[in-house]
């Protein structure tokens, strides 16, 4: 084909906005980097009503609640408020038998309880950041902050089983023969069926949505469970006459510890370094590959963002075809890849003239930017 009949009038098409991921964006008819006339408060309580964005928009409540984001969003805040209101349950349960027992280790271990659970709020702070539409100066919204919240979850079982392990050796060197075994039983029953039950929600929900920092949060709960089971063991072993049982499975449940803490830190550095899975790669290649009037994919990248995936692509066309028909390809491409992709947000799609050489349509950038080459392995 010759390129004199188009010269370029679609060199650079790129297709944008799309209903299924950016809905949020639109409806929303004032600037929302908040130059909007109705005040907002100072100090706490205006951190706290930017943050959680308390003041009214109706608007663009309305808008925002039409895009699946947004209700993913809203049930990872509700699982989140769900998994708090377990761990204060348990906690308060535990404080009774506190109470009852007076025992001072099992009050210690208790706070220790309620400590983790407030690990919880940066992630609750996340999601409804992650509401929040894009300013001026975050352009691409705030989803970000939900792998920011990873970090510190991922710390807070990384000292959870250093905790352990410390605690275990100091036991092993100086053993102390456990008190008030019923009280400790009962408590450690109460703690690891409550953080279970937290952990198996999170991890499920997380899943569900595609929230890795979700998903840390659950596994954080289960080591939290661990050391109760842990504490329940050495109850036991202590009614048996075996004293010893409490450091050694102690030192089990911290290696155990430790692999959950592995599962997490990996995880949370995939999405922080923009790795993606191979079936979501594949799945989009698919898409391209089915598609009529793709000449070639010349370049296709996928990253997460919180709970959802944002994908770039250039593809190459037909020379010969006009600036509307590239865009049509390229918006059938846009829509079939929204459905076949999960958790898929934005795609952007690039649209290059087709040649043997593709830097022959890039002379003006080639030196600043390498021209896309056909993805391979």
């Amino acid at each position: 084909m010759s390129d004199t009949t188009h010269p370029h009038d679609h060199d650079h098409d790129h297709v944008e906005a799309h209903d299924h991921g950016e809905a949020r964006d639109r409806g929303h008819d004032h600037d929302h980097d908040h130059d909007h006339d109705h005040d907002h408060s100072t100090g706490i309580w205006g951190w706290v009503n930017t943050v959680f964005h308390l003041h009214g928009h109706s608007d663009q409540r309305a808008a925002l609640a039409s895009d699946q984001a947004f209700a993913q969003n809203e049930e990872g805040i509700r699982t989140v408020w769900l998994a708090l209101a377990a761990l204060v349950v348990t906690s308060v349960l535990q404080l009774f038998i506190v109470f009852a027992s007076g025992s001072v280790a099992l009050f210690a271990d208790t706070v220790h309880n309620i400590g983790d659970a407030l690990n919880s709020i940066p992630l609750l702070i996340a999601f409804y950041l992650a509401r929040r539409v894009a300013t001026r100066r975050y352009t691409y919204g705030y989803a970000r902050a939900e792998d920011v919240a990873g970090i510190f979850i991922v710390l807070s079982i990384a000292i959870s089983a250093a905790i352990v392990f410390w605690e275990s050796f100091q036991k092993l060197l100086n053993p102390q023969p456990l008190q008030s075994l019923g009280w400790v039983a009962a408590a450690a029953v109460i703690g690891f069926l409550g953080n279970e039950a937290v952990a198996l929600l999170q991890i499920r929900k997380g899943r569900e949505i595609g929230s890795a920092a979700l998903v840390a949060d659950g596994l954080h709960a289960r080591t939290d469970g661990l050391t109760s089971l842990a504490v329940l063991v050495a109850a036991l072993g202590s009614w048996l006459g075996y004293p010893i049982v409490d450091p050694i499975i102690g030192l089990l449940i911290g290696v155990a510890i430790l692999f959950i803490t592995k599962d997490a830190i990996v995880t949370m550095w995939y999405r922080l370094m923009d790795a993606i899975e191979p079936e979501y790669l594949a799945d989009a290649e698919r898409v391209v590959a089915e598609q009529g009037g793709v000449k070639q994919l010349r370049r296709l990248r996928m990253r997460w963002m919180g709970h959802r995936i944002y994908a770039d692509l250039c593809i190459a066309v037909d020379p010969a075809l006009s600036t509307a028909e590239s865009h049509h390809i390229a918006e059938h491409l846009r829509h079939d890849l929204f459905h076949a992709v999960p958790y898929l947000a934005e795609a952007v799609v690039h649209v290059d003239p087709w040649s043997l050489e593709p830097q022959g349509h890039h002379e003006l950038t080639y030196h600043h930017d390498p021209v896309p080459q056909p993805v391979g392995d």
